[in-house]
Order: structure tokens, then sequence, then C-alpha cells
């Protein structure tokens, strides 16, 4: 088994990398360009769960494009596999996926990224290579990984709070503000405590303060 890389953090740049996709080769951090970046990988090609989130994410891709975010997946088999499975994935979801799916039969893109599954080691091909768990990754245009999350091979993730958590991170980005528990776009936001209820009251205007130290407002965009 390889060496592990580096561990990763938020607030770290995106490793680099060159790969073959579905879509052709690119260069990642050419990729990335000006956009948000949505890096989610994958086991392998024809599984099941696979299956439903490789289709849930791309019938819910307009709403990422919308938001100045592409979506590129991951998984361990090669293009011409990855073709095949992207009819199986349209035909069973309804969708028509159009992002990449990066190759990485030699697991080296996982390995960079730490993607590969250290608590089960049966989770393997059939060369006896280690699979990859369901990681995402949220990246933005300046190549810094902003969110992180990582689940079992055995257990699908929820598009919908990957792209709740985009939403929240452009908001508190775009605001200086934070997002309480749950938030989803229009809900009130949090004053952070490094700014004075009354700096807060110039900017935003109607504060509701629970506590000192908890107070809460709203966004009129």
């Amino acid at each position: 088994m390889a060496d592990r890389a580096p561990p990763l953090r938020l607030g770290s740049t995106a490793p680099d990398f060159d790969a073959e996709t579905s879509n052709g080769p690119i260069n990642f951090h050419k990729f990335i360009g000006d956009k948000w970046t949505i890096l989610f990988s994958h086991p392998d090609d024809f599984t099941p769960i696979c299956t439903t989130e490789l289709g849930a994410f791309a019938k819910l891709e307009p709403e990422f494009t919308a938001r100045n975010t592409q979506l590129i997946g991951l998984s361990a088999n090669n293009t011409e596999s990855h073709h095949r499975w992207i009819k199986d994935i349209d035909e069973v979801s309804g969708s028509s996926l159009k992002f990449p799916i990066i190759s990485d039969p030699e697991r080296k893109v996982a390995y960079a990224y730490d993607m590969v599954d250290y608590q089960d080691t049966t989770n393997v091909d059939s060369k006896g290579l280690a699979l990859t768990i369901r990681s995402v990754f949220i990246i933005d245009p300046a190549k810094k990984i902003r969110l992180i999350m990582t689940y079992p091979a055995s257990t699908g993730r929820n598009t919908a709070e990957v792209l709740r958590v985009l939403d929240a991170l452009k908001t508190t980005e775009k605001h200086g503000l934070t997002t309480p528990i749950n938030w989803l776009p229009g809900d009130d936001v949090v004053i952070p405590p490094t700014v004075s209820t009354a700096d807060a009251k110039a900017k935003f205007g109607e504060i509701r303060e629970v506590k000192p130290y908890l107070r809460f407002t709203s966004l009129k965009e």
C-alpha cells in the first residue's frame, strides 16, 4: 500500500494532478479555473449506491452551475468503463450526466486526497488495490479546500446537504457572518462575537439578541 499523503485540512491548497476523465484529460488546477469546484469520490463503477449518487448529482447540476460551481467525480475504473456506466446512471435516474468522472485506477488521486478506506481493509478491488470511500471536497477559486466530508462506502451522501453547505460558505464569505444549525438561504444568520452589536446594527440594521454572544440578523439580498 502506498504511503499516506500529508493530511489535508480546511484551508489547504487542493493537490494538483493530471488525469484522464470521461470528458478527456485535465489538469485539475486549470480545470478549477475561476469557479468553485466539488470533487467527490466513489468506490467503483457499476455499484448500486454510486449509481444513485451520480444520478442525483447530475440532476442537481443546474443548481450548482447557477452558483458558479462545477462538479467532478472520481472512480477507480478507466474511462471506457465510465462511459458505459454513465449510460446506466442516466437510465436509472433519468439524468443526463455531463460533468467529468476522473479515472484513477492506480489510486494516485485517491491517496493524494486521502480518499482510501483505512478502516475496512477488505474494501479492495480484484487486484487487491484499496477502493475509495465517499469523500466530498468543496474547493474555492483560489484552490483552497473549504469543506471536507467523508462517508464510508456503505453510506450514500445527501446532495441537498452539499448544496446547502456551498450556499453557507458563499454567504459567510460575502457578508462576514456565520450560519447556525440547519441554516438554509433566507434564514437568519449569526453575527460573529468579534463584531460589536453597534457595528452590526450599523451594517445590518435590526439585530435579535438571544445572548450577548448569540445575535441574529436577516440578510436582505
